[in-house]
């Protein structure tokens, strides 16, 4: 399976953001998308997961008969997306469900990000840094190939991102591949693809 992605273009409120933007992902495979605050590295992400249209280019999946890349992804962003009344556990026993393909059980992905501790606590409880591990966890609960990552460390004390460093040595190694918008090192071998000036 393939991410192809041709001549990509995008407009935010009639301005032009970026043009011309091309890439191809697979299997094991890391790109990290860097570039200056606002160049649009959340617009693409956000159009490769179709939350958001191009004006322009094309976005292909080969080898994935009729699937989408939402579909065949994992998004983390930088909102958590978790229900603050639930807990770690019922969030990411939610997200599971609604994902399908499980995978790890929720406590078994809690434990990996290093919360076991505050499964059972609801998520409202939780740190900025602990929210943003529990959103992580979602990663490990359901299979999908692709894990498109807007800012992934942020929030992060220097454990953690060592942490989800190796979860995605772990992907890779696993066949699976990575976009992953930074403005800092990931703590893994990634192409680089910078997005404006």
């Amino acid at each position: 399976m393939r991410l192809r992605v041709e001549n990509l273009s995008c407009r935010r409120g009639g301005r032009l953001i970026f043009d011309g933007v091309s890439l191809s992902l697979g299997g094991g495979e890391a790109l990290a998308l860097t570039g200056r605050n606002g160049a649009g590295k959340s617009s693409l992400i956000a159009m490769l997961c179709g939350r958001l249209r191009p004006d322009g280019g094309s976005i292909h999946i080969e080898g994935a008969d009729e699937a989408e890349l939402g579909e065949l992804s994992h998004l983390v962003g930088h909102r958590d997306g978790l229900k603050t009344a639930l807990t770690a556990s019922e969030n990411l026993a939610f997200a599971q469900d609604l994902l399908g393909s499980p995978a790890a059980a929720p406590e078994a992905a809690l434990a990996a990000v290093g919360l076991a501790h505050a499964a059972a606590l609801p998520v409202g409880y939780l740190s900025a840094g602990q929210r943003r591990r529990v959103a992580l966890a979602r990663l490990l609960v359901s299979r999908r190939p692709y894990w498109l990552l807007d800012e992934p460390m942020s929030a992060l004390d220097a454990a953690s991102q060592a942490m989800l460093a190796g979860l995605m040595r772990d992907h890779l190694r696993a066949g699976g591949a990575i976009l992953a918008a930074t403005h800092g090192p990931l703590g893994l071998d990634a192409r680089e693809l910078r997005i404006g000036p």
